[in-house]
C-alpha cells in the first residue's frame, strides 16, 4: 500500500471536523436554502466559513459594535472551524428537542379566548406566573405593551403590539 504524501503542496486550506450525523436528513429542503442563505450573509469573505471577523462584520451592518469576548464565546460553540455543514449541526442541536411548530401554534391557540390569532399580554403574564416552570417578574417583562400574536401566516412568531 501507498501512503499520500503531501509535501509539496504549499499551504494547506483549513477544514472543517466532519459530523457524524447526517444533519442534512434533520431539515428539509426550504429549511436547508434559509440556512444556507443565512450562512452566505454571515460569510462576509466568500471563503465558505465562517469565523470572528465574519460574526463581526455581520453584526457591525446590524449597527451592533461586538466586544472580543462576545465574539470568542460564539466561536468557541464549534468544535472547529464553521463551514456550512457545522453551521447546520450546531442549529441542529440547538433545535433539538424543541417542539413542531404546530404543537406550539396549538399551544399558544389554547388560550386565544377571541380566536384572532393573540393572546392579551396580561392573560399571558398570568398564565407565565401560575402554570407549569412558573416565570418571574423579570422573566415574563415584555418588551412593549400589548397583545402577543403567535402566528403569522405560516410561521410561528411571538411579538407584542400595542393595545389599541
Amino acid at each position: 500500500m501507498s501512503s499520500r504524501k503531501t509535501k509539496g503542496r504549499g499551504p494547506t486550506k483549513k477544514r472543517a471536523q466532519r459530523a457524524t450525523s447526517n444533519v442534512f436528513a434533520m431539515f428539509d429542503q426550504a429549511q436547508i436554502q434559509e440556512f444556507k442563505e443565512a450562512f452566505n450573509m454571515i460569510d462576509q469573505n466568500r471563503d465558505g466559513f465562517i469565523d470572528k471577523e465574519d460574526l463581526h462584520d455581520m453584526l457591525a451592518s446590524l449597527g451592533k459594535d461586538p466586544a472580543d469576548p462576545y465574539l470568542e464565546s460564539m466561536m468557541n460553540e464549534a468544535p472547529g472551524p464553521i463551514n456550512f455543514t457545522m453551521f447546520l449541526t450546531l442549529f441542529g442541536e440547538r433545535l433539538q428537542g424543541t417542539d413542531p411548530e404546530d404543537v406550539i401554534k396549538n399551544a399558544f391557540a389554547c388560550f386565544d379566548e377571541e380566536n384572532v390569532g393573540r393572546i392579551h399580554e396580561e392573560r399571558l403574564r398570568e398564565l407565565l406566573t401560575s402554570m407549569g416552570d412558573r416565570f418571574t417578574d423579570e422573566d415574563r417583562r415584555s418588551p412593549g405593551g400589548g397583545r402577543y400574536i403567535y402566528h403569522h401566516k405560516r410561521r410561528v412568531h411571538v411579538d407584542t403590539v400595542p393595545q389599541s
